[in-house]
């Protein structure tokens, strides 16, 4: 069940996203070149697309471990010392991310009690603006996962802490 809200349905809705991102694209591109009437909304739009499409995938990376890190010493760690540090390092990420997405909320309540909408699409403010809430929420629950993961059997990954790159 976790596999599935934290890793399969985002890169689901990725690929959904991106898809409709190109089809919005060529669609303008036709428009523009081929009867000089662009779609005035669309460089809009698939800016919001994009926006989407990043913070729901911080989610599966996340929940799968595969985000950027700098090992120059981790990379050396094994055992108690590579667990001590992965267990914190993800703590610091899933309390960064809690804390973001409590910030978002406050800015996405804002964007709904005042119905702003963007300016070429008319789009309502806080629907871009929820991708960053939805976004740190899951990722801080996928971070939480991966660390009881750590210590229990549990449906996620766990970091391959023995399985080092030497320098």
């Amino acid at each position: 069940m976790l596999r599935l809200l934290l890793s399969t349905i985002p890169m689901t809705v990725i690929g959904v996203l991106m898809l409709v991102d190109v089809a919005l694209n060529g669609a303008n591109v036709i428009g523009r070149y081929f009867f000089g009437s662009p779609i005035f909304w669309a460089e809009e739009v698939m800016v919001y697309l994009s926006i989407w499409g990043v913070f729901i995938g911080i989610i599966a990376v996340a929940y799968k471990g595969e985000h950027l890190s700098m090992d120059l010493f981790s990379a050396r760690l094994t055992g108690a010392p590579a667990i001590a540090l992965y267990v914190v390092t993800t703590i610091v990420l899933a309390i960064s991310c809690f804390y973001t997405a409590a910030q978002s909320w406050q800015i996405v309540r804002m964007f709904f009690e005042t119905g702003a909408v963007s300016n070429a699409a008319g789009v309502p403010k806080a629907i871009p603006h929820s991708a960053l809430l939805i976004g740190f929420g899951l990722t801080a629950l996928a971070a939480v996962v991966r660390i009881v993961a750590q210590f229990k059997s549990v449906d996620a990954p766990k970091p391959a802490l023995t399985e080092r790159v030497p320098l």
